[in-house]
C-alpha cells in the first residue's frame, strides 16, 4: 500500500483533552516533490537549506503556531532529526529505538497523531539517529550495531514493519545519521569507524559493508564516535567526538579498509558537530566554536582550520552548522550564531550577528535549518525559534517566533517542508518508554 492510500488516526490521548475533536486527516501527497527532505540536514552536504520553501518567510513567520503533535511513540525523541518523502515524516526515538512514520496531513489545529506505521528494530537499544530516504527505502542506524533499511511505504496497515535487511556493524550508531549517495550507504560508530553499504543490500538478512573507513590510532586510545558523514565531491567528511575531521574517498580505496586522505585536527578534545560543506570549505562546531577547513585538504597528513569562529566565552557547539547566502549558522552555547562563511581574514573570527529567543535560556545542541530568508533551530529550554537569516542590523537580534514543546530537550534539528515546520522532541509528563513526540507547526496551525 502506497502512503498517499493510508489514513491516519488523529485521537486526544489525555483526560484533559477529553473535548478535543477527532481530526480525519486527508490523504498523504502522492507523488515525491522536489521540496521533499529526505536526510538529515537536507541534503548530502549537509548545508542545512532548502532552497524550494517560499511559504513561510520574514512576513509571515509569527503566524507560525502547532498544526499537529504526532505520540504513541517510545521515548525522547533526543537526536533524531524527521525527514520528510512522499507525503510521509519519518523520525526515530531514543527509548525503543524504532523508526516511526507518519502523515504529513493528519491533522491541523494541534490536533493528537498516532503513527501510520512503526520499523522494528532490536528493542533494546535506543536509537539516536536520523532517518535517510532514498529509491523508497527508509535507512536508520541503531545503537544495538545494525543500520537498518524499511521500506518506505510500509508494510500494510498501522503495524511493526520488518527491515528489508540490516546491516552489520561493529558498534552501535550514536548520533550519526546516514547519507545515500550513487547506490551507497554512509554511517558511523561509536568505536571511531565509517561503514559503506550497498543501499540496494546483499540478497541475504544481513549485510556486510563494502569497505570501512578506519581512524588512525590517537592516543590515548579512546573511542569517541562519529557523526553525521557528509558527502561533496566525491569525498565523504565525517567528524569525530575527539574534536577531529577525516576525509575519505566516496568510493573507497580498492581495499575492505581504508585510511583517510587527510585529517583535520582542532585545538579540541570535544567536538559532536557534524561537517557541512559548500564552497569548497567544511564547516564544524567543536568545543572551541566553529572551525574551518579547505575541502581539498591542505596537501599534508593533517591539517590545521583556516579560520575560527567564537564570541567571548560562549565556545561550545555541538549540532551541525547551516551554510546560506554566505554565512554559516551554528548554536554555540545558548546563541544562535552567524558568521561569515569566507571568514574575517584572520584566524579567530567574531559572529556578524547573534539571535536569541526570549524567556529561559537554554544550550543549543540542535542543527540549525534555513528556508526562505528564516533561520529555525531547537532550544534545551522547551521551544524552536526562528530568526531572520539576514539579521537585524545590529550584533544581537531577537527571535521573529518561538514554539513550545513540551520537553527541555530539543536536539532535534528542525525540518521545513512546504509551509510546515517539522521537530522532534518529548513530552517530560508521559513515562519515558512513551514520551516521544514530533512537533508540526504551520501558518495558523492549518
Amino acid at each position: 500500500m502506497k502512503p498517499g492510500n493510508r489514513i491516519a488516526i488523529v485521537v486526544p490521548l489525555a483526560l484533559s483533552l477529553a473535548a478535543s475533536p477527532l481530526v480525519v486527516p486527508s490523504q498523504a501527497a502522492g507523488a515525491l516533490g522536489v521540496a521533499d527532505w529526505t536526510t538529515f540536514h537536507f541534503d548530502n552536504a549537509r548545508t542545512g537549506v532548502n532552497p524550494f520553501e517560499g511559504t513561510i518567510g520574514p512576513s509571515n513567520v509569527q503566524a507560525l503556531s502547532l498544526k499537529w503533535v504526532g505520540m504513541n511513540m517510545g521515548g525522547l525523541v533526543v537526536q533524531s532529526s524527521p525527514v520528510v518523502s512522499n507525503g510521509v515524516v519519518y523520525v526515530a526515538d531514543s527509548w525503543l529505538g524504532k523508526l516511526w512514520a507518519f502523515d504529513t496531513e493528519c491533522g491541523t489545529h494541534g490536533a493528537f497523531c498516532n503513527p501510520l506505521w512503526s520499523g522494528r528494530t532490536a528493542g533494546t537499544h535506543g536509537t539516536f539517529s536520523g532517518p535517510a530516504v532514498a529509491g523508497g527505502v527508509v535507512f536508520v542506524a541503531s545503537a544495538d550495531h545494525f543500520l537498518y533499511a524499511f521500506d518506505a511505504a510500509g508494510c500494510g496497515g498501522a503495524g511493526e514493519c520488518d527491515p528489508i535487511w540490516v546491516g552489520q556493524m561493529s558498534a552501535g550508531s550514536i548520533g550519526s545519521s546516514a547519507a545515500v549517495s550513487d547506490g551507497k550507504v554512509y554511517v558511523g560508530t561509536f568505536d571511531d569507524h565509517l561503514f559503506v553499504f550497498d543501499a540496494a543490500g546483499c540478497g541475504q538478512p544481513t549485510c556486510a559493508p563494502l569497505w570501512v573507513g578506519a581512524a588512525p590510532a590517537v592516543l590515548p586510545v579512546t573511542s569517541h564516535g562519529f557523526g553525521s558523514p557528509a558527502i561533496a565531491n566525491g569525498v565523504v567528511y565525517v567528524n569525530a567526538n575527539s574534536g577531529r575531521l577525516y576525509a575519505y574517498p566516496a568510493q573507497g580505496c580498492g581495499r575492505q579498509t581504508c585510511g583517510p586522505l587527510w585529517i583535520g585536527q582542532t585545538d579540541s578534545l570535544v567536538g559532536t558537530s557534524g561537517p557541512a560543506v559548500a564552497n569548497g570549505i567544511v564547516y564544524m562546531g567543536v568545543d572551541q566554536g566553529l572551525v574551518a577547513f579547505n575541502a581539498t585538504g591542505c596537501g599534508q597528513r593533517t591539517c590545521r582550520p583556516l579560520w575560527t569562529g567564537k564570541h567571548g566565552f560562549d565556545q561550545f557547539a555541538f549540532g551541525t552548522p547551516a551554510v546560506w547566502n554566505g554565512r554559516v549558522y551554528l548554536g554555540i552555547g545558548t546563541s544562535l550564531e552567524v558568521f561569515a562563511a569566507s571568514g574575517c581574514g584572520a584566524p579567530t573570527c567574531g559572529p556578524l550577528f547573534i539571535i536569541d529567543a526570549s524567556g529561559t535560556q537554554g544550550e543549543i545542541d540542535s542543527s540549525p535549518a534555513v528556508a526562505n530568508g528564516i533561520v529555525y533551530v531547537g532550544e534545551n529550554s522547551m521551544k524552536v525559534f526562528a530568526g531572520n537569516a539576514n539579521g537585524c542590523g545590529q550584533l544581537f537580534c531577537s527571535a521573529l517566533w518561538t514554539g513550545q514543546t513540551d520537553s527541555s530537550v530539543v536536539n532535534s534539528s528542525p525540518a521545513v517542508v512546504d509551509g510546515v515546520l517539522y521537530i522532534g522532541s518529548g513530552n517530560r509528563f508521559f513515562p519515558d518508554d512513551q514520551s516521544g513526540r514530533l512537533y508540526a507547526f504551520s501558518l495558523n496551525g492549518n
